[in-house]
């Protein structure tokens, strides 16, 4: 047994050249509370991830876990394989000799990640074992992995603790780990207790010791968030000499999750100008990809991948935007597939408003401008959110202009529901002069009204109608039942993303609100009718 000396030096200089990412969204991730994804979803999310991301390598399930872990495995497996990635693709195993080595073959996947115990505490107060009894049980269960051709990393377990409780242990199994056929150490810090320091001092200890500078031993670092620490202490640990991170999309994991992968990136790059093979420009869409399968919402702040982390909301930001770029660093929205937004409220001033109008085409005069900042002020007062679709009715209601025209009217609508039975619209609609009603079920009040109003658009006028993409309802906090609700909803129509809002006592009537407003603002773009 030997004890390295402790190093705290950062080794990192200059260009270090390419840190390995290893994404654990399918194995770790899954472990975060609530979240299970079907066989087909783990597919997806595996190809997003090695073939449109290019991570360097996943980790796509824990062995013996269930029949569908096996499908999960199966088909990524023989999508890899028929796309030359299989050797990118591994399974956390554990020490039973066979057992996990088995289910590994089974699935198709050559490579296992065999978790053993980083630490005196877990070996002794789990496992019941001495450290030469585990090691023993270590080095049966690699020997029979390479009978069956899969390849092995080693996962020290509780690691953290380890370094702080049981140093001595860790260099004893370190002793024994380096005379065995193992291709990658993963130091997880298991219950994200480390701070940058610690990261820095235990992770040069690792990579100082003599199994490492005989061997040429890779390690890996794996943070969790416990104490919202993981991307520093990640920083800590590729400056201190590790060669592969481990990361999950949206930060998903156990607890409070492992280290986001999209933050990981631009730290890697901006801060320590080391290289990756991730494309960051699809973070955005693997990321809402992970989102919708999982269901854990993306925070509107989180870092590179929120909806608001490029909007812009003070004036003077905008201001100095226009002027030569003075509120923006190297997070550029455009790396990253995304445009910065400026934000209209109570916060925005004139040149933010000029922005949104630029954008829209719409030119107004200086005091015009003075006019609609001033009424866009007022309704951010009420915490009524402002949208760029909102501006052309805005300007029309401020200038008294009377544009854009009304070309879409609701005359009436009724809508029923009775238990038992679907809900039903009827709808009398004017779209530019012309009267049309439509009777429609559906599966909610708001449905069947859309129902009713898209029979109008595609079989009494012969267009096509947006498709919904998103809805949110919010109301003022507090939650009282008189409260207004504010319902802003997304539609996609031929590629263009609109966003309109309602706001009334009556959910229904504001999403309804809402969908008039939507049609106002295609009408003003579509061709005229034929009569």
């Amino acid at each position: 047994m030997s004890k390295p000396k402790t190093n705290i030096e950062f080794p990192l200089k200059g260009d270090r050249g390419s840190i390995e990412i290893m994404d654990t969204t399918l194995r770790d991730g899954e472990q975060t509370s609530g979240v299970s994804f079907m066989p087909h979803e783990k597919l997806m999310i595996a190809r997003a991830l090695l073939q449109d991301l290019n991570v360097d390598r996943i980790e796509v399930a824990s062995a013996r876990v269930s029949e569908g872990e096996m499908e999960a495995v199966k088909n990524i497996s023989r999508w890899a394989s028929q796309n030359g990635k299989l050797d990118r693709v591994e399974v956390l195993g554990f020490v039973d000799e066979t057992k996990s080595v088995d289910w590994i073959v089974e699935s198709g996947c050559q490579r296992m990640n065999l978790l053993c115990k980083g630490s005196r505490k877990h070996c002794e107060g789990q496992l019941h074992k001495t450290l030469e009894e585990h090691a023993d049980d270590i080095r049966r269960t690699i020997d029979y992995a390479k009978s069956k051709g899969v390849s092995v990393n080693v996962y020290l377990e509780d690691w953290s603790n380890g370094m702080k409780d049981s140093p001595d242990y860790v260099f004893a199994l370190m002793d024994k780990l380096s005379e065995m056929p193992i291709e990658r150490i993963m130091l997880p810090d298991t219950l994200g207790i480390l701070n940058p320091m610690e990261v820095t001092q235990f992770v040069c200890q690792m990579v100082n010791g003599k199994w490492s500078m005989a061997n040429g031993m890779r390690f890996d670092f794996h943070a969790h968030n416990d104490y919202d620490l993981a991307i520093s202490n990640v920083l800590a640990a590729v400056t201190s000499g590790c060669q592969g991170i481990h990361t999950s999309v949206n930060g998903l994991g156990e607890r409070a999750g492992n280290a986001p992968l999209a933050s990981v990136q631009a730290v890697l790059k901006d801060h320590l100008h080391v290289l990756t093979h991730i494309d960051e420009s699809r973070l955005g869409e693997v990321s809402h990809l992970v989102e919708s399968y999982s269901g854990i919402a993306i925070p509107p702040n989180k870092p590179i991948t929120g909806e608001s982390v490029f909007t812009q909301v003070a004036g003077v930001h905008a201001d100095g935007d226009n002027k030569a770029g003075l509120y923006q660093n190297a997070l550029l929205p455009e790396r990253f597939g995304r445009k910065r937004e400026y934000a209209l409220g109570k916060n925005s001033g004139k040149a933010n408003i000029l922005r949104n109008l630029e954008e829209l085409g719409l030119e107004l005069s200086p005091e015009q401008t003075k006019r609609v900042t001033e009424r866009i002020i007022e309704l951010g007062d009420k915490k009524e959110l402002v949208t760029q679709e909102d501006l052309p009715y805005i300007v029309s209601d401020v200038l008294k202009h009377g544009a854009p025209e009304e070309h879409v009217k609701l005359l009436s609508y009724v809508v029923t529901t009775a238990y038992g039975l679907k809900p039903l619209a009827s709808v009398r609609l004017e779209v530019n002069g012309e009267t049309y009603e439509e009777s429609a079920k559906g599966d909610g009040q708001f449905d069947a009204f859309v129902r009713a109003i898209r029979h109008i658009y595609k079989n009494r006028l012969g267009r096509d109608f947006p498709w919904l993409t998103n809805y949110t309802v919010s109301i003022p906090p507090g939650g009282r039942t008189d409260a207004l609700v504010q319902t802003v909803i997304t539609w996609n129509w031929n590629d263009r993303i609109l966003r309109t809002r309602g706001l009334d006592a009556d959910q229904t009537e504001a999403a309804i609100k809402s969908t008039i407003k939507m049609l106002n603002l295609l009408e003003e773009e579509l061709p005229p009718i034929p009569r």
